[in-house]
């Protein structure tokens, strides 16, 4: 099936509406949350943003993985050949601690493989997206109604990657994970580079900066899901950055029989 602009707008649509749901959680005084199963927390603004996302692609004819919800079973999940990914709010931790560096991740994939991506940062109004089949990813500042300027896909909200320093690296690093193997793999790089400095930021903007140039690589030796990297797998792989596994030397897949994603590297 042909991946239509309509189905690209509405997954842009849909974050942007998502992000405006969730920013009149975090504006609100006081906050509700609770634990989920696996002890991480769920916030009112995951449910309220789950809602919405939920309602704006039901109009596509893909079937949908998300964190918030009972996915399907792999027995079915392995006959889909396009299918949505979806996190409805990354980043709680960050929305909980009120930093603004949380974001909608929505993501399309195709036989395991992500083709398109939208994050959306409702607190900056920064929208990343990218197309990997043409080699494009975007970054919009939208205007205080959450409405952008002058459209989407404009050639100026173009970003890239930086070019390769071999005097200084710049790694990316998470503000809730950093660990001995992160620690291990950046003393490493020191060994051939003069600088090697940290940049450190939280939810699926760490791929954000990495695509825009900010950062080089991002190393992750920490646990995530399929929902937290799929969008910003697709900006990376749009502007001919690798995410790659840890365990295999390949990309990472999606729509596994298990949704737990390998460490990963974010890299050119």
């Amino acid at each position: 099936m042909k991946i239509t602009d309509d189905i690209l707008n509405l997954a842009i649509t849909t974050s942007i509406e998502a992000g405006k749901e969730i920013l009149k959680i975090y504006n609100r005084e006081g906050l509700h949350t609770e634990l989920k199963d696996d002890k991480s927390p769920l916030t009112e603004a995951d449910i309220a943003s789950n809602r919405v996302i939920l309602n704006g692609l039901q109009s596509s004819p893909f079937p949908i993985i998300n964190e918030e919800i009972k996915n399907e079973d792999y027995t079915s999940r392995k006959k889909w050949d396009l299918c949505w990914v979806v996190d409805p709010l990354d980043g709680t931790k960050e929305f909980i601690k009120r930093n603004g560096e949380f974001t909608v991740n929505i993501a399309l994939c195709k036989n395991g493989n992500p083709i398109f991506g939208v994050i959306y940062v409702p607190v900056t109004r920064e929208l990343y997206y990218g197309i990997v089949s043409d080699n494009k990813s975007f970054k919009t500042k939208l205007n205080t109604d959450h409405t952008a300027k002058k459209g989407f896909f404009e050639v100026n909200d173009e970003i890239e990657p930086s070019s390769d320093n071999s005097d200084k690296i710049r790694v990316v690093g998470s503000r809730s994970h950093m660990n001995e193997d992160t620690q291990a793999f950046i003393d490493n790089l020191e060994k051939s580079y003069k600088e090697v400095e940290i940049v450190s930021k939280g939810s699926s903007l760490k791929f954000c900066m990495v695509a825009e140039g900010i950062a080089d690589v991002y190393p992750r030796y920490a646990p995530t899901m399929e929902w937290d990297t799929a969008a910003g797998h697709a900006i990376c792989s749009a502007v001919g950055l690798k995410v790659t596994s840890n365990e295999t030397d390949e990309e990472l897949k999606y729509n596994k029989e298990n949704l737990l994603n390998p460490y990963f590297l974010v890299a050119k």
